[in-house]
């Protein structure tokens, strides 16, 4: 049983937890990208005076270990690419880092990180001093070199009278420092740190207060369950979660048990608690209430709880498939793990060798999917892992992960928002504002909404684009073939099709973010590349897009330096927004909430076009209508909209036109059929051929083929 509130601070003992890896491993790659640049090229040696920033950030919100972890691996990376001498200055960002954000997290003060610096600079000077007796051959050598130098500055002065006495000083104090060097490299070396930790506690400590917004914890991190891991069955009692800082529960007086063989649906919106009760799940402590469960839940771990998760591609570590099945298991568990029967059983037969990059989304999850079947999962969570891809992609993942538990001998818990994806659940699991309920309310489906403004003159025009990825190479993926388009000012189309047609690349290509291989894409006559701002693009995740600390801040850095708390205001106004929120943290946003800021700081770009990527992806039912709703304003406000989605349905009810792609070519207008007439004809199919729920119901709601 555990009833332990997860608030009681972060764990100052045992092994790394998996956000101090995570964090270390990004946070020093980025250290070991700039000192290695400004070590190499000489016009980037700036780059050195930032690079303390990464691992003073990972000094102030985790342990020393944490630090000193990623501080050798950065290292090791560093000498084997540019030798020595970066891997030393490696070392010496992590001493000067590690000085103040260990003073910053702890609370300290100037002579606290004086007196730490001084240890530090004496520890430095000890290392300095001992290397060069050690390498004696090499000190002579550099002594010779600096004797040499001295001589020559010497002959040089003698050549004229007035300047022969500086020249023998010069030399006879070479001679001196040489005599002394033990003392002045350590004295040298000594000061330099406590000089730069002292002049980085201003400098570096300023720059960590303002980046103190940005998260930091890791909301699966669990207190250490020492039992044997065995996460079946849980049975939660009374449960209930509120996060630190929260005046209210996420998540209470939830009673629920999940045994072996269950395919148990958890539906719910967005907000309604769904992914805070699969971190209860997954092992994290209810802050009331018992989860219980006959061992630990073994999260990540073999035979323990396996999670899969919204976005697929934070999910893919390998270079190939077959690597990314057994990435991060030890050697000798990864070569008992049957790679080829893995993938034959999750739909991915003979794409071992086949790159992750070039994979589709739904592929993506199929492969998620694989990675954790092989850790023999008792408990396989999938939070959200249907929202982000296509209708097919995800009635073919809805059926892979209910035959899990008749072909394994585990549970599985999908966690949605859609009712078509629980038709094929054992059990349903409804919650609403933290609680569960016996049905979810009806949400009104997005209306047709009539145009108010006529369309104008073509803006936009695609002639015979053709895009290929790595273009002269083996790994060479041909995206789009032939591509002719051309769009009005003012309207709004919607561009179709399934994952891996070419709806992605289409879209960059028009927001001038990649030029085309061949062929033209032009706005108002002139190519888009050269027109940067005049299309503005809105990425499905719209969180990405976000670089600011508050929304007034993101919206008027879109805007450029003349856009006022006026304009900020008004942008808001646009998309829907009280103007209170320009204030919020970009941390507080739903996701429809970040959709739409996104919207607002292209709005106050003044951009004429607007590419938005998949737009409802991840949305529930309310929130879908209310975006749709928005799309319809912007039309009529005169912004033309290019649409990437697979929404076909819901994006007809604001768009003008529908354009179908498949495999990077756009189909004739006749052989896209009508989506309505389409979800119709298969709900009539069902009835008649008593085909199972889950097949209607897939079909009803998404307009399946």
């Amino acid at each position: 049983m555990s009833d332990l509130p997860s608030s009681a601070g972060p764990i100052e003992h045992g092994p790394l937890r998996p956000i101090e890896l995570a964090t270390g491993a990004v946070l020093g790659g980025v250290t070991v990208g700039l000192v290695t640049v400004g070590s190499i090229i000489p016009l980037a040696a700036a780059l050195n005076l930032v690079a303390a920033v990464p691992l003073a950030l990972l000094a102030h919100r985790h342990r020393l270990r944490a630090l000193v972890t990623a501080t050798i691996a950065a290292t090791l990376v560093a000498f084997v690419a540019a030798g020595v001498l970066t891997a030393v200055g490696i070392v010496a960002s992590a001493s000067v880092a590690g000085i103040i954000g260990i003073m910053k997290r702890r609370g300290r003060g100037l002579f606290a990180v004086f007196g730490l610096s001084l240890l530090t600079g004496l520890s430095w000077a000890l290392f300095s001093v001992g290397s060069l007796l050690l390498f004696s051959h090499a000190r002579a050598l550099l002594f010779d070199s600096i004797r040499n130098s001295a001589r020559g500055i010497q002959e040089l002065a003698a050549k004229q009278p007035q300047l022969e006495p500086l020249g023998r000083a010069v030399a006879d104090l070479t001679e001196s420092a040489l005599r002394w060097w033990w003392a002045l490299v350590a004295g040298g070396v000594a000061s330099g740190v406590v000089l730069t930790a002292l002049f980085s506690w201003f400098v570096l400590g300023s720059v960590l207060d303002r980046l103190a917004w940005l998260p930091g914890t890791d909301r699966l991190d669990a207190p250490a369950d020492d039992r044997p891991i065995a996460p079946l069955p849980v049975t939660l009692r009374k449960a209930a979660f509120r996060y630190p800082g929260a005046r209210t529960d996420a998540l209470r007086d939830i009673d629920l048990t999940v045994a072996v063989g269950e395919f148990v649906a958890v539906v719910g919106h967005n907000g309604s608690g769904k992914s805070t009760l699969t971190r209860l799940l997954a092992g994290l402590p209810p802050t009331a209430g018992a989860v219980d469960r006959p061992g630990s839940a073994g999260l990540g771990h073999l035979g323990g709880t396996a999670l899969v998760l919204q976005r697929p591609e934070s999910q893919t570590l390998g270079v190939l498939v077959a690597d990314d099945v057994v990435w991060g298991l030890p050697a000798e568990l990864a070569a008992e793990v049957a790679v080829d029967d893995l993938l034959r059983e999750v739909g991915l037969d003979g794409m071992g060798g086949k790159e992750t990059a070039t994979l589709s989304g739904g592929q993506q999850q199929r492969l998620a999917v694989a990675a954790a079947l092989a850790r023999r999962p008792a408990l396989l969570i999938a939070d959200e892992a249907t929202s982000m891809i296509d209708p097919d992609g995800r009635r073919d993942l809805v059926a892979l992960l209910a035959r899990l538990p008749e072909r394994h001998p585990m549970a599985v818990v999908l966690v949605t928002h859609h009712e078509a994806d629980a038709a094929a659940a054992d059990r349903v699991v409804h919650l609403a504002d933290g609680r569960t309920v016996d049905a979810l309310p009806a949400w009104p489906q997005p209306v047709h909404d009539t145009r108010r403004r006529p369309m104008g003159d073509t803006i936009l025009e695609l002639r015979d684009v053709r895009h290929t990825y790595n273009r002269g190479t083996p790994w060479e993926a041909p995206a789009l073939h032939g591509v002719d388009l051309a769009v009005r000012r003012g309207e709004a189309l919607v561009v179709v099709g399934g994952n891996g047609s070419g709806k992605s690349t289409l879209a960059w290509i028009i927001a001038g973010l990649i030029e085309p291989t061949s062929g033209r894409c032009e706005v108002a006559g002139k190519p888009v590349a050269e027109q940067i701002g005049r299309v503005g693009l809105a990425f499905q995740h719209s969180r990405l897009q976000l670089q600011k600390q508050t929304v007034g801040e993101e919206i008027a850095d879109w805007g450029g330096r003349a856009t006022g708390s006026g304009a900020v205001g008004r942008a808001l106004d646009a998309v829907g927004l009280d103007r209170l929120l320009a204030a919020r943290s970009v941390e507080e946003l739903s996701g429809g909430q970040a959709k739409r800021v996104v919207l607002a700081a292209i709005v106050a770009s003044h951009a004429q076009i607007v590419v938005l990527d998949e737009p409802l992806a991840g949305l529930d039912p309310a929130g879908r209508a209310d975006i749709v709703e928005l799309l319809a304003r912007l039309r009529d406000s005169g912004l033309t909209l290019i649409v990437i989605s697979h929404d076909v349905e819901d994006m007809a009810r604001v768009c003008d036109r529908t354009v179908h792609l498949a495999d990077g070519r756009i189909l004739e207008p006749g052989t896209l059929r009508d989506t309505a007439s389409v979800a119709k004809a298969a709900v009539r199919r069902a009835d008649t051929a008593k085909q199972p729920a889950a097949d209607a119901a897939w079909r009803l709601e998404h307009g399946g083929h």
